[in-house]
């Protein structure tokens, strides 16, 4: 029996909450996994699993095993990657988990020039704004903003990114244009939500160093920021865009930018901008193809972005 091979079945299943899904990460049909699951347990004379038609479970001796061997595969996967280092060539697979306005704005066009620089490589991107679990969902490296940030993670702050507050042309004819942050409770707002716990992203303010949010007039509610970006260039409100998606819209006329420019007192409210981090589970993740990704997108960010 292959031990390296079954054990690696086992924790994919678990992890992916079914033999079919376990499989599925691996590349392998689910009879083989079953047959490996099968195989481990008759070698250890115990059950591991019980399974049903809905779900997967462990028994008392599966939740033991588990503990102990969870850690295996991607123990392995560090050593082939400092076998990798040394030869200065990352190689094998990278799964990056990134917020979907970044991944589909920011990253996607990056990634075809990262994957010609390393050949060896081959990438999966999860571009989602739900929780995703660094060790269940096998991710290496994760894109993740501040609201977004957990405890345990390591996390390593990679950009400052505007933000713009913004309507349509059409929408500031017909509905007025704020001067202060204030005014914002008098039009209509377009906000997004978490999906993950429900909270709004807030709108957030500096003025004479402090930070401040004003009350808004919550129009509509999104959990996809691009949503938004359609709902505002239809003349829907008003919304709050990172630079990534704002600027093309803003430089055709197609969005109008709010609060640049304050004329009526001398404290200028400028909008909060938003740390975008690089994270992964532990520092032994810190792998040669994490820290190329890292590396290579740090370069490749606009120089403006740059935390100070």
């Amino acid at each position: 029996m292959d031990t390296l091979r079954a054990i690696t079945c086992f924790t994919s299943a678990v992890e992916a909450g079914s033999i079919a899904g376990g499989a599925k990460r691996l590349g392998i049909s689910p009879a083989a996994a079953s047959q490996q699951l099968a195989r481990l347990e008759a070698h250890l004379d115990t059950r591991l699993l019980t399974r049903t038609t809905r779900r997967l479970g462990l028994t008392d001796s599966g939740t033991a095993y588990y503990a102990r061997v969870k850690h295996i595969a991607r123990d392995i996967e560090r050593a082939h990657d400092a076998i990798a280092s040394l030869r200065h060539e990352p190689r094998g697979h990278l799964r990056i988990a990134s917020t979907a306005a970044f991944g589909r704005h920011v990253l996607a066009p990056l990634i075809p020039d990262f994957t010609r620089r390393y050949p060896h490589l081959s990438l999966e991107i999860l571009t989602t704004d739900r929780h995703v679990d660094h060790i269940g969902e096998t991710v290496d490296v994760s894109v993740r903003f501040a609201p977004q940030l957990e405890e345990g993670l390591v996390a390593r702050r990679i950009a400052s990114i505007p933000f713009f507050f913004c309507a349509s042309p059409d929408y500031l004819a017909r509905a007025g244009t704020p001067r202060e942050p204030e005014d914002l409770k008098e039009h209509d707002c377009l906000v997004f939500r978490f999906p993950r716990d429900g909270r709004f992203l807030s709108w957030g303010f500096i003025r004479d160093g402090l930070r401040f949010e004003p009350d808004t007039r919550v129009a509509m509610i999104s959990d996809d920021i691009d949503v938004l970006a359609q709902m505002a260039l239809q003349g829907g409100g008003i919304t709050r865009l990172a630079a990534f998606i704002a600027r093309p819209h803003l430089d055709r006329g197609h969005l109008i930018s709010l609060f640049e420019t304050n004329r009526r007192t001398s404290a200028r409210a400028v909008s909060e901008p938003m740390d975008i981090y690089l994270c992964v589970g532990d520092r032994r993740d810190l792998t040669p193809k994490v820290r190329a990704f890292m590396t290579f997108l740090i370069e490749s960010l606009p120089v403006e972005w740059r935390p100070e």
